[in-house]
């Protein structure tokens, strides 16, 4: 995104919004989204869309809700009239870092329940998955200044129910052929698609670290994808954690 936006700057109108569908948190330097573009653009007014959308259902017409999120409300209310049609419903945010951490790390948690999955673990196994992982979204993202209500909306918990339910999901789906113990590398080269929950597991787990907050559902998935820990040992990892209330 970082390369597309430097490419894009010189012929760039001032003042035309950008507005970000890309889902993610930059390698290296922990940046969301918004702040990519900010740097790369920095006097363009910035929007970002997300929530539970799969293209082919949006591309069908098929009923789609999703967050609008811009913190220049007169601009918010312009492009959300723009985008909304009968079929595809535009809620409207002023939360940017709330809608893209939603966004990102939904992504890592549904290659979790992939695998737990492809390990024939269970549905309980799956939703306590999700809803320990949505307790890591909340966490990271008020820690970097997102309103937790954005979280339990479309561009958070409703993205996550979405990607962590449904073999249409690249990041589940992937998560499921590493269960059934397919070796990434394999996994990625028989794909067209990007799971990005491959890339974003390591810059929420960086990210997670440099600012205090406790992700290990995105750290044991880190561990397994990018630093060659056995599954089995990342689960017993997860399953023996200190008990504590659930409210942490």
């Amino acid at each position: 995104l970082r390369t597309i936006c430097e490419q894009a700057a010189p012929s760039w109108p001032d003042n035309v919004p950008a507005i970000i569908c890309a889902k993610g948190i930059e390698i290296d330097t922990c940046s969301l989204m918004s702040e990519v573009v900010a740097a790369a653009l920095p006097r363009i007014p910035i929007a970002v869309l997300s929530g539970p959308t799969f293209a082919i259902e949006v591309a069908k017409d098929l009923p789609t809700a999703v967050t609008l999120a811009c913190n220049d409300e007169t601009l918010g209310k312009i492009l959300m009239e723009l985008m909304n049609t009968r079929h595809f419903r535009i809620y409207r945010s002023r939360d940017l870092v709330g809608a893209q951490i939603g966004g990102a790390i939904k992504n890592v948690i549904a290659i979790a329940c992939g695998i737990v999955e492809g390990r024939g673990f269970g549905q309980n196994s799956r939703a306590a998955l999700a809803t320990r992982g949505l307790a890591e979204m909340v966490r990271l993202g008020t820690a970097k200044g997102a309103q937790p209500e954005t979280l339990s909306g479309l561009s958070g918990f409703g993205d996550l129910t979405l990607t962590c339910y449904s073999m249409h999901s690249r990041n589940f789906s992937l998560g499921v052929a590493l269960g059934h113990g397919k070796e990434l590398k394999k996994i990625l080269d028989d794909r067209k698609s990007v799971a990005e929950g491959v890339y974003t597991a390591s810059s929420v787990a960086d990210l997670a670290r440099r600012i205090g907050v406790d992700v290990p559902i995105c750290n044991a998935v880190n561990n397994v994808i990018n630093q060659t820990v056995d599954i089995e040992v990342a689960i017993t990892g997860l399953l023996s954690r200190p008990l504590k209330e659930e409210t942490a």
